[in-house]
């Protein structure tokens, strides 16, 4: 399967700088499971999808977080998730289990981002996800990355973006 939406939303992380190379993920909900980048691809071009279902799995070209987007998937309505690397907010994940926005649009949509625990691609890392996924649509996780939530890959995109420019604010807020 390929889709359209995932390039575009693959460039649009690229070029704000909230993933570089070829970290990163995408996947959207589908009858009986998910449809998730492949394993090292690039975001902006990332080609074929690969297939995880409750029935059978996980594709082995599927993305090593796959099971970080499974249990976002089973825990909660999700239609799409995106992982990245932004490096403020992973900067700011050294700092405590919690990030407070202090800028408006962050305040207004995360005023609480949870920072989980865990190795990347480890069933700790997506058991510690999940269990945070009721405080808010974004994880960061220490020292990794964001995982962000949505009905769409747009919105979950969005929700990168804006912990992003939280993180910055509050870095730049410490440097005055």
């Amino acid at each position: 399967m390929q889709d359209p939406e995932f390039e575009r939303i693959g460039k649009r992380l690229i070029q704000e700088g909230l993933l570089s190379g070829n970290f990163g993920n995408m996947s959207v909900r589908c009858e009986g499971g998910f449809y998730i980048t492949t394993s090292g691809s690039f975001l902006d071009s990332p080609g074929d999808l690969a297939c995880v279902s409750r029935e059978k799995g996980a594709e082995p070209r599927a993305s090593s977080e796959y099971r970080v987007h499974q249990m976002i998937y089973e825990t909660t309505g999700a239609m799409a998730v995106v992982h990245a690397h932004p490096p403020f907010a992973v900067a700011a994940s050294f700092g405590g289990d919690v990030i407070t926005p202090i800028d408006s649009e962050g305040k207004m949509f995360l005023p609480s981002i949870p920072v989980a625990d865990g190795e990347p691609g480890t069933n700790a890392l997506a058991e510690d996800v999940a269990k945070k996924a009721g405080l808010s649509p974004v994880v960061i996780a220490r020292g990794h990355g964001t995982f962000a939530w949505a009905s769409s890959l747009e919105k979950a995109y969005l929700l990168t973006a804006i912990t992003e420019h939280a993180a910055k604010v509050i870095y730049y807020r410490r440097s005055f």
